[in-house]
């Protein structure tokens, strides 16, 4: 089950973070995010646990914890959105209101002379 994990000092290490929810059951995977042009630490992760039963445990146990300066979140992590569909092809044909007219405008649209200089 993965996990969402946030709260934790920015300085902490992953290896720390595995020893903690290890306590809890099994960590398959766990990444910190972070800044892509700093690559310092957001304050958050996401960690898999091999069950479910483990999972409920660090919730149970970590979540609310005081570390450091900061509380411990642990929650179930929210499924990834679905991607959007692709934008409709763009059409450049004016709307029509879907109704027929047999009468005049009533001003000529048609390119008008330019005067002489």
């Amino acid at each position: 089950m993965k996990l969402f994990v946030g709260g934790f000092p920015l300085d902490i290490a992953e290896i720390e973070l595995v020893k903690i929810f290890n306590s809890f059951g099994t960590v398959n995977t766990i990444k910190i995010v972070r800044d892509k042009k700093t690559r310092k630490c957001k304050g958050y992760a996401f960690l898999e646990m091999t069950d479910q039963a483990g999972a409920d445990r660090a919730i149970e146990g970590l979540d609310g914890t005081p570390m450091g300066d900061r509380l411990l979140s642990v929650k179930p992590a929210a499924d990834k959105p679905a991607p959007k569909p692709p934008m409709q092809q763009r059409s450049f044909r004016p709307q029509q209101s879907g109704s027929y007219s047999n009468t005049r405008p009533e001003k000529d649209f048609a390119a008008k002379k330019r005067p002489r200089i």
